[in-house]
């Protein structure tokens, strides 16, 4: 059905960003991003690694209680890149929204810097779960709040204004978004390298406001880099909320409930020009049918927000709710990396520390990982992806979801050997009075590392590509809103196992339970995560079949990679091969055009 009106124009009209400047975009322009997240992660993930032994020596939470602080600090920080992606969609260009988030970060860092500095601002030890009251708790909780407010509207926006300098309608330059992500990735693993150890060892050798104090300058020159760049940004004009859109079907879907959805061509779409000039038409699927009800214009009603939905906004719904049982299916791969932030950490402190004549920081121990990620990105870069491209004809390698997969089997294996170290940590100390060294933790640190790669960057890549234009920033947050409800699963967890076993064991203490490791059965919580890691790739696995891909995309790429190194590709695409390839981005493929293409191929 056709338009006759202007408020679907006004509908259509987001996002638009200019691609013919050469000066801007591409990989010159990335480098600013590069480098503001390498220095903003020397900070963020030295605190990630340190703030429980914060909690634990200077706020004198118990274990349990510095561990589930620790938890739920990072899961709020995490749950916040929704914020910094929905403003950054909806009213504010993704550099501005980086802007106004890292200055609520630095003000946090403030905070922080100022009680840990003063000890009349710090609690007394008291011997309970929490000694933090009063007016100090009001300060303490308000620079932790700021700092995960800042950093989380911060990733919630910087992803998509650095893959927003890759035209993805481009073969060549939507390749290299594959790419951007994964120097992104490096660049991130640098910076946290750096904050792990040197960072850390200021904060836990030093003095804590000396550790936060280059936490903040690292923030602030980040933050100023991040702003230079601004001249050679391709930066999209933000839109009409993406929520919005998605609230507009659901209500108007309700409101047709009892509508019988006619077929396809009737449904109602925007299809004059002006109306399209900034934004992509996506096809019909037949997929959750019951919204399609909120694309269907009743005869004689005219057409208005609230009273009909077009197809496009129709479909942009439904994509985000095929992404739903991709992103919970990787939520519980964060609550195994919640443990190695916390409990693992926690182990560290009863460990031999010593290498040598250098005492290494407990919370230093994940720079292990970190270093096998930056010596395997770029060995995956150009070296595994090049290999599996010949293999697959996948300009990426392996798809996405692959990916995914691979990161989470790994976890898994990481929680396993986890138990095992502690077991073998337990009896040294408890039967030959020996502490073993701090470096047994590398094992499983070093394969949750490598499971971290490949699932992380898999699921920014994937929420990216697979989102609608206008939806992207709200979309690439939920990579790390998955970190974030992992995080507080992880803490559900913690206090629910401990619930629990003590109620059966015969001790009446639960196996997390008390501040003496020695005592209580960490080694059983580990492969009680390993177990449902198991569980949990399975349930993955079938969602993964279960997911179309979006078909909206200007070439096939696959198709003539394959096509390419079969020699078959130069002038002799005939019309009968492009006029098939083109109607392929106004629908859906069915069986038989499926064969075609295969055919083709």
């Amino acid at each position: 059905m056709g338009l006759n009106d202007e408020v679907g124009v006004k509908d259509f009209e987001h996002q638009p960003m200019n691609m013919k400047n050469p000066r801007q975009g591409g990989f010159r322009a990335t480098y600013f991003i590069f480098v503001m997240m390498g220095l903003d992660n020397i900070g963020f993930v030295a605190n990630m690694a340190s703030m429980v032994l914060y909690f634990l020596f200077i706020m004198h939470f118990d274990l349990s209680g510095s561990a589930t602080t620790t938890t739920n600090f990072l899961g709020t920080a995490f749950l916040l890149t929704v914020v910094g992606g929905f403003i950054s969609d909806s009213y504010m260009t993704h550099l501005n929204t980086c802007i106004l988030f890292g200055s609520i970060q630095i003000l946090g860092y403030v905070l922080l810097i100022i009680q840990s500095h003063y000890h009349k601002l710090q609690p007394e030890p008291c011997g309970e779960s929490t000694c933090v009251h009063g007016t100090k708790a009001l300060l303490f909780y308000a620079s932790i709040w700021l700092v995960a407010l800042g950093g989380g509207g911060i990733r919630g926006s910087v992803p998509t204004l650095g893959a927003d300098q890759f035209d993805d309608k481009d073969p060549e330059e939507r390749r290299l978004i594959a790419t951007f992500f994964n120097w992104f990735l490096l660049c991130i693993t640098i910076g946290a390298s750096i904050g792990v150890t040197f960072v850390v060892y200021v904060s836990s050798h030093v003095g804590w406001d000396k550790g936060f104090s280059i936490s903040m300058s690292c923030a602030f020159v980040g933050l100023v880099c991040l702003a230079l760049g601004k001249s050679f940004y391709r930066v999209r004009v933000p839109g009409e909320s993406p929520l919005l859109r998605v609230l507009q079907v659901l209500v108007v879907t309700v409101k047709n409930r009892k509508v019988d959805v006619p077929n396809s061509d009737e449904l109602y779409e925007l299809r004059q020009r002006k109306s399209l000039s900034n934004a992509e038409l996506i096809p019909h699927t037949n997929q959750f049918r019951l919204l399609d009800k909120a694309a269907v214009l009743p005869k004689g009603m005219e057409a208005r927000k609230w009273s009909v939905c077009s197809v496009t906004q129709v479909e942009e719904v439904k994509i985000l709710t095929r992404m739903m049982p991709i992103l919970i299916s990787t939520i519980f791969m964060n609550t195994c990396l919640a443990q190695l932030q916390t409990f693992s950490v926690q182990q560290g402190t009863i460990m031999n520390t010593l290498i040598g004549r250098l005492n290494v920081p407990p919370a230093s121990i994940p720079v292990i990982p970190l270093v096998f990620m930056s010596l395997l990105i770029p060995v995956y870069e150009f070296a595994f992806v090049p290999i599996l491209r010949k293999i697959t004809g996948h300009p990426n390698g392996i798809t996405h979801l692959q990916r995914v997969g691979v990161g989470l089997v790994l976890s898994a294996i990481s929680m396993g050997i986890a138990g095992i170290i502690e077991v073998k940590r337990k009896h040294e100390f408890v039967h030959h009075n020996y502490r073993i060294s701090l470096f047994w933790l590398g094992f499983h640190y070093a394969i949750f590392g490598i499971a971290d790669m490949f699932t992380f960057v898999g699921l920014l890549e994937f929420f990216y590509k697979e989102a609608p234009p206008g939806m992207r920033s709200l979309s690439t947050s939920f990579s790390w809103l998955s970190l974030s409800i992992g995080f507080f699963l992880s803490t559900v967890f913690v206090e629910l196992i401990n619930l629990v076993t003590g109620k059966l064991s015969k001790s009446k203490t639960g196996w997390l339970a008390g501040r003496d490791m020695d005592k209580n059965h960490l080694e059983r919580f580990y492969w009680f995560l390993a177990v449902l890691s198991i569980l949990n790739f399975a349930n993955y696995v079938f969602w993964a079949k279960w997911y179309k891909y979006k078909t909206d995309v200007p070439i096939d790429e696959e198709m003539l990679l394959r096509s390419s190194q079969a020699g078959s590709v130069d002038q002799s695409l005939s019309a009968s091969t492009l006029s098939f390839i083109t109607k392929n981005q106004a629908a859906p493929m069915n069986q038989e055009q499926e064969d075609q293409k295969k055919n083709v191929v």
